[in-house]
């Protein structure tokens, strides 16, 4: 995207943010949210709180990317307890799990404060399976990418254009909880199982792989998206180490699909 592309793009968010007079960015620690709250930071007229969410299914890597980059750029970062893995609904992981979990994120949001809430949303993950946008909606959470008509690729070029270079190559970075079978209970041991394996990988085959650790009825099942005999082999003698360390099944090595854990008659997300 050339220079006056995403300078347009730029005024574009700037003034879905500029609708507001205070604003509460929910920031998760990945490219979406973090983008957005450099750029509410820095741009928009309207004061900005971050608030992230602290929690078993939050990777460590989030947490600390967020603590940088607000000790760093000067934000106000606000770290609460959304309270969701004390709700049985969202223990239990249906397919729509994630909309307890947004549920109660944004409850808790609301406590801390009445400014209006905005998300890292964009416009492809309308097109998604999003439970979490229902419950955005029914606590009238705003999605300023969406409003300025921005997706994936222009919250990349954004985060260029802005040379955060820890995020204009993050991959995807969904909740640990995102990694397990809809109808296996969410476990804080398997998340942080999740959590080391994916740690792991990442310090093996680079920051910027795309890999999954899931926790399936079969077993642990490595995800990778590049088709590589050597990441393979990487990854296979790594999962079978950590699976017997901790008395687990590993299922094997295959290749990354995106929501392989949702089991779902519709669409995965």
């Amino acid at each position: 995207m050339n220079t006056r592309a995403t300078t347009d793009v730029l005024d574009r968010l700037v003034a879905a943010l500029d609708r507001h007079p205070r604003i509460a960015v929910a920031v998760s620690g990945g490219v979406d949210s973090m983008t957005l709250a450099h750029v509410a930071r820095r741009f928009a007229r309207a004061p900005a709180t971050m608030y992230h969410a602290c929690g078993p299914a939050v990777p460590a890597a989030a947490r600390a990317r967020v603590e940088d980059h607000a000790t760093r750029h000067g934000w106000s970062l606000a770290l609460i307890d959304a309270g969701e893995y004390a709700d049985a609904r969202y223990r239990a992981n249906p397919v729509d799990r994630c909309y307890y979990c947004k549920t109660n994120l944004y409850a808790r949001i609301r406590e801390r404060t009445d400014d209006p809430i905005v998300s890292g949303t964009n416009c492809d993950d309308l097109t998604d399976y999003r439970p979490g946008l229902r419950a955005a909606a029914e606590h009238g959470v705003a999605h300023p990418y969406v409003e300025a008509g921005l997706a994936k690729a222009h919250v990349y070029a954004l985060a260029a254009r802005l040379r955060l270079v820890d995020l204009e190559t993050l991959p995807a970075q969904p909740c640990l909880a995102s990694r397990v079978a809809t109808g296996i209970g969410i476990d804080a041991a398997d998340l942080a199982f999740v959590d080391r394996v994916e740690t792991a990988l990442a310090g093996a085959l680079g920051r910027d792989e795309v890999l999954r650790c899931r926790v399936t009825h079969a077993g642990v099942v490595i995800e990778l998206a590049r088709d590589d005999a050597r990441a393979g082999a990487i990854a296979s003698e790594l999962g079978e180490r950590a699976c017997r360390a901790a008395g687990r099944t590993f299922a094997g090595v295959r290749r990354y699909t995106r929501g392989a854990a949702f089991l779902h008659a519709a669409a995965d997300d």
